[in-house]
């Protein structure tokens, strides 16, 4: 049986939590902290959809591309988004993969939090400045760099500089009845238009994956 320690024990956060912790990790003297991309994640009727837009902005002021790639299938099932610097994102995504490798592909909670306990202990992984959505048909999980692994009492997640936007929108659509017809990815593509539309470090060329979610 997995035992964490009560430092590194997986958060779940109620929606008004979720929110107030990312306001706080994404924004500082109303500033984002990472000044690109957005990703977000929405689980419905057994099916989790991830989308992230495209836009790779250089020293805050020039878009040098619009049609990147910022999720990844791993071994498993799994699926990921990140926001940040690629490159630290990259390691961080080594790292996971190295965990599910030694503890196996149903072990995704696990690994995420051995994971983030190397990010916030080891001095090598402690300067890299990125965020994580990860899931498998079994968990939908967010990591940062401040040692936490965030599970969302509700179906929705973002990360990146316009999750604010995304979230908000993915709520409100899931607040209303109409939203009864949309799928998971519905929800997600129309998340990410407002996002696109209010946030200019994200654009509207997104990346799209869909996975099968255990209810």
């Amino acid at each position: 049986m997995l035992k964490l320690s009560r430092f590194f024990r997986p958060k779940v956060l109620s929606s008004s939590t979720l929110y107030n912790y990312q306001t706080s990790n994404i924004y500082k003297n109303n500033e984002p902290l990472i000044k690109s991309t957005t990703v977000i994640a929405v689980r419905k009727n057994g099916k989790l959809a991830m989308v992230a837009d495209g836009q790779c902005t250089f020293a805050e002021k020039y878009v040098i591309k619009s049609n990147a790639h910022k999720l990844r299938r791993l071994k498993g099932g799994i699926i990921c988004g990140f926001a940040g610097s690629v490159a630290d994102a990259l390691t961080l995504l080594d790292k996971i993969e190295e965990k599910i490798e030694l503890y196996g592909h149903n072990q995704l909670m696990r690994a995420c939090v051995a994971v983030s306990r190397e990010w916030r202990t080891d001095r090598s992984l402690q300067q890299l400045q990125a965020q994580l959505i990860i899931a498998n048909n079994q968990n939908l999980l967010m990591l940062s760099g401040d040692g936490n692994v965030l599970e969302p009492e509700d179906d929705v997640i973002a990360i990146g500089s316009g999750s604010l936007f995304a979230m908000s929108a993915a709520r409100g659509i899931l607040s209303v009845e109409e939203s009864n017809s949309y799928s998971a990815m519905d929800i997600a593509e129309r998340s990410m238009k407002v996002a696109s539309d209010l946030c200019v470090y994200t654009n509207d060329k997104y990346t799209k994956e869909e996975i099968d979610f255990e209810l």
